[in-house]
């Protein structure tokens, strides 16, 4: 059974733009201006970039969702693979037994495999697997040996599961149809269009009307809309009756602060920093100095997003600061050594359930405490919204010289 000879690549953080960069790593795909393999910081540029969504959900039973978007969401991958007229072979099928048989047979070429997962049935993301749960997304996949399938999927240490494992994750949602995608080429004669459309797409998602939702999810409005929410206590949907004192408080903090932070294994400070990156290679690769400007200003939103997610979980309250270093060693320790470390994030995580049920049962903060932590998330947040705000428009200003 293949395993790809001297596989090396798992620099990727995220599980789409990471994916594609790991197989980009390993097919030694080059960017022209660069005369290294497609970055992720690329990719992620091209897919659509950056974007701020707020959403909040409620379901019965369970504690309330909050959701900060950092990147684009609007099927990022096909609008990667069609702006850079990417070669691809897809592969899929309803029967388990040919799903196995073509991802052998795309190793067999000496190519990577891009296969669809579900994240809650791979053990080594150390989730519960529940009926309600499930989530699929890409992996890469670099070897099978009857037994076992080798993995990059956002740890920079190789991962593995049992065939049978693979196979669940795989079947998890039918619809899927055991997808699997081989990469070939992108045509690098369009990659300066690309970064273009890229940019522009960015810019569109924070300043115009979003493709789904209302306005206020999304960009400059969606910040203004968390800060009002954040000190508006009549507001049904406002912190202090959505996320009142308790877990469900607890609940909202602490999505916020992975959001931020790196919630899919990506960069911190809501992936700023990755896309003043992608920038500053935009600035080399489209001849247009400005962006390099462009890229500065959104390296201080970066610290002003680390700054917000640090804040979510003061350093001042003992409960909040042990898990906001929890979050953090746990993310460390899934990037540093991958599935080696299973048994001390299994320990984080039942430190981290004990946590919430202090929270739950004695929130750590009075009622006082809690008014005055909204409104410093809410001044941090206005800040932001003038950062980010700036730094679009000298994005946009460099883009109509």
């Amino acid at each position: 059974m293949p395993i790809l000879e001297h596989y090396h690549a798992f620099a990727g953080r995220h599980w789409e733009t990471g994916s594609v960069a790991n197989a980009a790593a390993y097919q030694s795909m080059i960017a022209p201006h660069t005369g290294k393999p497609l970055s992720e910081a690329l990719l992620m540029g091209v897919a659509g970039g950056i974007v701020f969504g707020y959403f909040t959900f409620d379901y019965a039973g369970h504690d309330p969702i909050l959701a900060l978007l950092t990147r684009n969401t609007f099927d990022p991958l096909t609008t990667l693979f069609d702006r850079m007229a990417w070669a691809q072979e897809v592969r899929q099928t309803t029967n388990a037994d040919t799903a196995m048989k073509n991802l052998v047979d795309a190793l067999e070429t000496g190519s990577p495999a891009i296969v669809w997962a579900d994240v809650f049935s791979l053990p080594y993301n150390n989730l519960e697997r529940e009926e309600e749960n499930w989530a699929m997304n890409p992996v890469l996949v670099y070897g099978y040996d009857g037994e076992t399938v080798y993995i990059a999927d956002r740890s920079g240490q190789p991962l593995t599961v049992t065939a049978a494992e693979f196979a669940q994750a795989r079947a998890r949602i039918k619809k899927d149809k055991f997808r699997l995608v081989v990469l070939d080429t992108p045509d690098m004669n369009k990659l300066p269009g690309a970064v273009q459309k890229g940019i522009w797409q960015t810019i569109s998602l924070y300043s115009e009307q979003p493709p789904k939702g209302r306005k206020e999810n999304f960009g400059a409005a969606a910040l203004e809309e968390w800060a009002r929410l954040l000190t508006n206590t009549r507001n049904k949907q406002s912190w202090t009756r959505f996320f009142p004192a308790g877990s469900r408080l607890y609940a909202g903090l602490t999505a916020g602060f992975r959001w931020i932070n790196g919630w899919q294994g990506a960069a911190d400070g809501a992936e700023r920093g990755l896309y003043a990156d992608f920038l500053d290679e935009a600035a080399m690769l489209l001849n247009i100095p400005d962006l390099s400007a462009a890229a500065k200003r959104f390296r201080v939103c970066k610290t002003a997003w680390d700054d917000l997610g640090r804040a979510l979980l003061p350093e001042s309250t003992p409960l909040l600061k042990e898990t906001r270093e929890l979050l953090g060693r746990n993310q460390q320790l899934f990037y540093e050594t991958g599935d080696h470390s299973r048994q001390e994030r299994r320990a984080i995580k039942d430190r981290l359930r004990e946590l919430q049920a202090a929270a739950s049962a004695d929130f750590p903060l009075t009622d006082a405490e809690i008014s005055d932590l909204h409104a410093h998330l809410a001044d941090l947040v206005l800040r932001l919204r003038h950062l980010e705000s700036d730094a679009m428009q000298t994005l946009q200003a460099a883009m109509m010289r």
